[in-house]
């Protein structure tokens, strides 16, 4: 005499979504989307490699300039010194500049333009050189922006943001399955390798049961380009209203 079968679950299968940004920046989105509700994967496009060098000589410098939370943390290994001003790209950015000692933050709230912006209506270009704390890509030309405007702006190259070369097993299987359902984009870089990743998996056809939520509409652009000529089939692509991590998260479903 057999058992009886168990029922199946009535429980529809929480929504996943896949993080792509580095491990550190990772970690506190997850814990977040986690609290929303919904279950979560990570694949992270982009690996920081801290480099060395000497403590930045802050002489002449007026007020220190992030564009990244990494510029952040690169900063804080090099130095001690938090008594110049900072102006943060964003909110995160300037989360992560007070959570690293620095008492004088603002926030442009914004992309490299709006950064711009804010350091052209808060300072002087007499009052001394503006330290960029950068990786060894940048995005826009900030120095081209303030430059126009009479700043003298030096950018400190202090890490290395090194690309992922393969998706993940888990991340393919998910794929493969149709176990995800969206994919969050912070940055053109990370989009534009994800979908080259999918290419040399041969998973692009997998993107049509897929979401992507993107930052900006650069990173949209990013994440449809697929080769010279083609475009990934995401089954939709959202843009944030502003570049911020909260309105990305706005366009997020009812977790379920």
């Amino acid at each position: 005499m057999t058992g009886k079968q168990p029922e199946p679950s009535s429980t529809p299968p929480r929504t996943r979504l896949l993080v792509t940004r580095p491990a550190e920046d990772a970690e506190p989105l997850v814990r977040r989307l986690q609290a929303l509700g919904f279950a979560t994967a990570v694949e992270p496009m982009l690996s920081m490699v801290w480099l060395d060098g000497p403590e930045p000589d802050l002489s002449d410098v007026q007020a220190l300039l992030f564009t990244s939370a990494n510029g952040v943390r690169a900063y804080a290994k090099r130095t001690s010194r938090r008594d110049r001003p900072v102006h943060a790209v964003g909110d995160a950015t300037a989360r992560a500049a007070r959570a690293a000692g620095f008492a004088q933050v603002d926030s442009a709230s914004g992309d490299v333009y709006a950064l711009a912006d804010h350091v052209r209506h808060l300072r002087d270009p007499a009052a001394g050189t503006l330290l960029h704390v950068a990786g060894s890509k940048v995005a826009g030309d900030l120095a081209g922006l303030l430059g126009a405007a009479g700043f003298t702006l030096r950018r400190s190259v202090m890490y290395d943001a090194v690309p992922a070369l393969t998706l993940s097993d888990d991340t393919a299987t998910f794929l493969r399955t149709s176990a995800l359902d969206g994919v969050l984009f912070f940055s053109p870089r990370t989009a534009a390798s994800f979908v080259r990743l999918l290419a040399e998996a041969g998973l692009v056809d997998c993107c049509r049961t897929v979401d992507a939520f993107c930052l900006s509409p650069a990173v949209a652009e990013a994440a449809r380009a697929y080769g010279d000529q083609g475009v990934t089939p995401w089954r939709s692509v959202r843009v944030a209203a502003r570049p911020e991590q909260d309105a990305l998260l706005d366009l997020l479903p009812v977790a379920g």
